[in-house]
């Protein structure tokens, strides 16, 4: 990465972009100097596909961040755009370990779970229902349901840990009720991320702009790409 050009972003970070030229809030886009992903990423494409949860995984954008300490990088909480970008986002995290921070606007009520850790006694720790860390009573048959306790989505903060080489994806929930970010102090070294994105149904098989999200496909695909 280091032998393309970094470009100055929001937040004390860098970037390399490969993809089309999008305007998101006149919802319109062009192929500009796109000239796909770049050719490291065919390897790496190549294996996050054989994980079930990223069947059919077809990207046509791939940002990458860099974060570091000295700037104060980081990235304030957000929603990617859904006009164009499908439900998943793939991000690797690499060169060392972050925090990424889920929080929600939603005023509807969440159900909090306490949660048994091994070799201690039950501590009480927030829990969202819909990802790996909830439990249910047969799952820890050492809490009763009278433990459990309901706040708004919004009082509850989700931290998430991302060691060095991980892969995360964004999907259901996570990706349109629950907005992420990076805050400064989860920066402690230098930091890069690439997010992988794939298209919406708008531009999708079946789609009304079918036509130019094959295009899109078929240039992102070739591997050839320089940052635009």
């Amino acid at each position: 990465m280091d032998q393309e050009e970094w470009r100055l972003s929001q937040s004390g970070r860098r970037k390399q972009d490969f993809g089309p030229k999008v305007n998101f809030k006149k919802q319109k886009l062009r192929v500009g100097n796109f000239s796909g992903l770049p050719n490291v990423s065919q390897v790496i494409w190549e294996r996050m596909k054989q994980h079930t949860v990223l069947e059919g995984f077809l990207p046509v954008e791939q940002c990458n961040l860099d974060y570091h300490s000295e700037r104060g990088s980081s990235i304030d909480p957000h929603f990617d755009d859904s006009w164009l970008w499908g439900e998943r986002l793939v991000s690797l995290n690499l060169l060392s370990d972050t925090v990424f921070t889920m929080t929600s606007d939603d005023v509807s009520s969440l159900q909090l779970m306490p949660v048994l850790q091994e070799g201690s006694e039950l501590n009480s720790t927030s829990s969202d229902g819909n990802n790996a860390s909830d439990m249910n009573h047969t799952q820890n048959p050492g809490y009763s349901k009278s433990q459990a306790k309901h706040v708004p989505y919004c009082d509850v903060e989700v931290a998430i840990r991302l060691p060095r080489r991980s892969l995360v994806v964004l999907y259901g929930d996570a990706r349109y009720k629950w907005k992420h970010a990076i805050h400064r102090e989860n920066i402690e070294h230098r930091r890069v991320c690439s997010t992988f994105r794939e298209l919406s149904k708008e531009f999708s098989l079946g789609g009304k702009k079918e036509k130019l999200g094959e295009m899109l496909v078929n240039i992102a695909l070739s591997f050839q790409g320089k940052p635009i």
